[in-house]
C-alpha cells in the first residue's frame, strides 16, 4: 500500500481512528522548492552505527537509510543541519566525529561537523552554511537534557533551524528534546522517508492488508511478547509461536520441557492465548518437535526429539526439522507475513537453522509478491547476518518502537508530527 493511499483512507476515516492516525502524518515530500530552498531544517536521523574494536563503523546501513531524506532536503536548496546520537550497548557516548567522514563520502560533499547541539558557535556555523549543504551537530546525548525533553533544550535546540524532519524511528516511542520537544517550536515538523516507510509497513500493512496475514512470533520470554501476540490475535489468520517462550506454552498444555526455562507467572497467560486464538478461529501453531541440548554452549550434546518427549536435564534451544516444514507449509498459504522474534539461540550456529530456514521462507515468500515485514530489534540483528534483510518487503530500523507499534501503542515522536492535509 502506498504513502498516499494510505493517508486517503486514513483521513476518511480520522474521526474514528487513533491508533491508525500514526500513518497520516505530513511527510517530507509534500514539502517543495517554495518550502525548503534557503531554509534550515532540523533533521533528527538515526546514526546509530555498531562500531568495531578500533572504534571504525562496522556497519553504515543506518547511514545510508537517511540519505534519501537528506538528498531531498539538498537537492531543493536546503540547509540540512543533522541531529543525532551515537552510544553503544552499556550506554557508552560517543562523538560523532566518528561518522562524518562516511556521511562525507556517501553524499559526495564536505559535511561541517559542530562541537556541540546548542550555543552561539553552532548557531555561527550553521549560519556559514550554504544552501544545499549539511552540518552535523554533536551527539544530542551529550545533554542530559536531551532525555528529559527540556523544553528550555528544546527551544534552544529549535532555535537553529526553520523547521522540522524527523527520520529516526529508533526513538519514535521516546518523549526526547530532538524528537518530541523540538516540535513545539519548529512548523511544520514532518516524516522522513525513512519513518514514513516505517508507518506504512508497520501501520498501514498490519491495518489493512492482504489476506491471509501470518505473523511469527519467537524471542527469549513471554512476558516480553505477550502485548504483541495479544495485539496480532486481532488480526492475523495464522500465528506461528517460536524461541524460548515457547516452553512457557508447552508447560500450559501439559508437555515437558526438561531443563528450558518457564516463566511460571505466565503459564495463565499461555492458557488465554490458545483460548482466544481458538475462539477468534486463529490457526495457532506450536512446534511439534525440537532441538535439545544438554547445555548452552557451542560444543554441547543436542538431538532432535518430538514436542512431548524433552527428558530431564535437557534445554529447548531451536525447533526441530518437521516444525520447521509444517511453518513452512502454513506461510505458503498467506499473503502478509509479520516477522517478530526468530526461533532458536540463533547467535550460536549449531541452534539457528531454525531461524534460518524461516527467514529464509519469508524472504522467498517475499520473492513471490508476499508483503513481508521484519518487526526490528534481534529478528533484525538476525536478517542481516542472515543476509536476508534486503529481501524483505520491510525489514525495520526501530526495536522497541516498532515492538510497540506491532501492540498497538502510540508512538510520541510521530504523534508529535504535523497531520497531513486532509483529502
Amino acid at each position: 500500500m502506498t504513502t498516499v493511499d494510505l493517508r486517503s483512507l486514513v483521513n476518511k476515516k480520522r474521526k474514528k481512528l487513533s491508533f491508525m492516525e500514526m500513518a497520516a502524518k505530513k511527510c517530507v515530500s509534500d514539502l517543495k522548492e517554495s518550502d525548503l530552498k534557503g531554509k534550515k531544517v532540523l533533521l533528527r536521523a538515526d546514526f546509530y552505527v555498531p562500531l568495531d574494536v578500533n572504534l571504525n563503523i562496522a556497519d553504515d546501513s543506518n547511514i545510508r537509510n537517511a540519505l534519501p531524506t537528506i538528498k531531498y532536503l539538498m537537492n531543493y536548496g536546503a540547509i540540512v543541519i543533522i541531529c543525532c546520537h551515537l552510544i553503544i550497548p552499556g550506554g557508552s557516548r560517543y562523538s560523532l566525529k566518528l561518522v562524518v567522514s562516511r556521511l562525507s563520502d556517501l553524499l559526495g560533499v564536505e559535511v561541517e561537523m559542530a562541537h556541540g547541539c546548542i550555543g552561539d558557535k553552532v548557531q555561527s556555523l550553521v549560519n556559514t552554511i550554504p544552501e544545499g549543504g549539511v552540518v552535523l551537530l554533536e551527539n544530542v546525548r551529550f545533554y542530559r537534557a536531551e532525555l528529559s525533553n527540556d523544553l528550555e533544550f528544546a527551544k534552544r535546540l529549535a532555535s537553529i533551524a526553520d523547521l522540522y524532519v524527523n527520520d529516526c524511528f529508533i526513538t519514535a516511542h521516546r518523549t526526547d528534546a530532538s524528537n518530541v520537544g523540538v516540535t513545539k517550536f519548529l512548523r511544520p515538523s514532518v516524516a522522513g522517508f525513512l519513518v514514513q516507510k516505517e508507518l506504512d509497513y508497520l501501520v498501514g500493512a498490519v491495518s489493512y492488508p492482504k489476506r491471509p496475514v501470518a505473523a511469527i512470533v519467537g524471542g527469549l520470554s513471554l512476558s516480553l511478547k505477550i502485548s504483541v501476540i495479544e495485539y496480532l490475535l486481532e488480526i492475523v489468520d495464522i500465528l506461528i509461536i517460536g524461541g524460548s517462550l515457547i516452553s512457557t506454552f508447552n508447560r500450559a498444555i501439559g508437555l515437558p520441557v526438561g531443563s528450558s526455562p518457564v516463566e511460571e507467572d505466565m503459564i495463565d497467560a499461555a492458557k488465554l492465548v490458545i483460548e482466544k486464538a481458538r475462539v477468534k478461529n486463529v490457526t495457532l501453531q506450536l512446534p511439534i518437535d525440537f532441538v535439545i541440548a544438554d547445555q548452552c554452549a557451542p560444543d554441547a550434546n543436542c538431538k532432535t526429539v518430538a514436542a512431548s518427549a524433552i527428558p530431564d536435564g535437557w534445554t529447548i534451544m531451536d525447533i526441530g526439522s518437521d516444525s520447521i516444514e509444517a511453518f513452512q507449509a502454513s506461510l505458503d498459504t498467506a499473503s502478509t507475513v509479520v516477522y517478530s522474534g526468530n526461533m532458536g539461540l540463533y547467535k550460536l550456529d549449531k541452534f539457528a537453522h531454525g531461524t534460518k530456514a524461516i527467514a529464509m521462507k519469508v524472504a522467498e515468500l517475499s520473492g513471490r509478491g508476499v508483503t513481508t515485514i521484519v518487526g526490528g530489534g534481534d529478528s533484525t540483528v538476525a536478517m542481516h547476518k542472515l543476509g536476508l534483510a534486503k529481501k524483505m518487503s520491510h525489514t525495520s530500523t526501530g526495536g522497541v518502537a516498532s515492538k510497540e507499534l506491532l501492540e498497538g501503542k502510540l508512538l510520541p515522536g510521530i504523534l508529535a508530527l504535523d497531520d497531513a492535509p486532509v483529502c
